[in-house]
């Protein structure tokens, strides 16, 4: 019963994890790594084996992928990267034929998921509300700039003026002219949303993000607020969902009725490790519901609140490499 973390990068406390969960119910299993660089990977080294992998425009990435799981046993696979997951979605039924489960959601959920235009009406159909999206010729200010495919903060923009607009913001389709949240306002929340394999809400954990590196959360604090009840409410059955979903949110500082879905993820997020130390164990609700065929019931209250999280760098050492 052994488990694939795939293109792990740095993701050491996800491994970890699987690790521990894996070993108390199946003592001699074991979680592999992969990644296109695995001897530049700490959370390769971590794992109790790893294995190169293609680059993921590789056309070649799906059958070596396949190839490897099926020599190394593997029943479980967990996806981390955005890139690969659309992928790997319409490959599923293709690895399950030989006995390999990937945690991943449907195609069309992944495909909502990988576009924030095609999200943003996602969440309006789910009573979620959403910054507006202005015409690039009838905009107000200030306003926040995103690409409607991006992830990691990557070509985002606070627009205070009309100076700081060039040619690239307007000429970019891709680029979105977004109303602008303030932080002085609103905080922002990462949601760890666990579902189970009949796309019910099982289990929420609102962080909020207090300080962020690259896109990732470096300082974060479990809060059991309103957001909780209102994602039980309007988020309860996402169709396609399953395992982890990261959903990112922004809640007003005063007034707990204004709420805006800013994105989702079907994935597990760089901040996976506060919600799992603070009792949320989706590894281990994963292992159990698709290698131990486990009914999942509901765990909202099984975390621990005000609960903060500072991470911080550490050292992977390799001996005798030459490059």
């Amino acid at each position: 019963m052994n488990i694939l973390i795939t293109s792990a990068g740095r993701r050491v406390s996800l491994v970890r994890s699987f690790q521990k969960e894996l070993k108390l119910l199946f003592t001699n299993g074991k979680v592999y790594a992969t990644d296109s660089s695995p001897i530049l990977s700490a959370a390769c080294h971590v794992a109790d084996g790893f294995f190169q992998a293609p680059r993921l425009d590789d056309p070649n990435y799906i059958n070596v992928l396949l190839a490897l799981c099926k020599d190394k046993d593997i029943r479980l696979v967990i996806p981390t990267i955005d890139t690969e997951l659309l992928e790997l979605a319409k490959n599923k039924i293709r690895f399950e034929a030989h006995g390999i489960k990937i945690i991943i959601s449907s195609v069309d959920l992944v495909s909502k998921c990988r576009d924030k235009r095609l999200i943003h009406k996602f969440f309006i159909e789910h009573n979620v509300n959403v910054a507006k999206e202005y015409p690039k010729d009838k905009y107000s200010l200030p306003l926040f700039i995103k690409p409607s495919d991006g992830s990691r903060s990557v070509d985002t923009f606070i627009i205070r003026s009309t100076a700081e607009l060039n040619k690239y913001h307007f000429n970019n389709e891709k680029l979105m002219f977004l109303e602008y949240l303030d932080h002085e306002e609103y905080d922002e929340y990462t949601c760890d949303l666990y579902y189970s394999k009949n796309h019910k809400l099982k289990c929420a954990v609102p962080r909020k993000r207090i300080e962020v590196r690259d896109g990732e959360v470096y300082k974060a604090l479990t809060v059991n607020n309103s957001m909780t009840p209102y994602l039980k409410e309007n988020l309860n059955h996402i169709e396609g969902a399953v395992g982890c979903l990261t959903a990112q949110f922004f809640l007003h500082k005063t007034d707990d009725a204004k709420i805006y879905g800013i994105e989702i993820n079907p994935r597990f997020g760089g901040g996976y490790p506060l919600s799992y130390l603070s009792g949320a164990n989706f590894s281990k609700w994963i292992i159990e519901e698709y290698l131990l065929e486990k009914e999942i019931e509901e765990k909202f209250d099984v975390w621990e609140k005000d609960l903060l999280m500072i991470r911080y760098d550490d050292e992977i050492l390799v001996h005798g490499y030459k490059g």
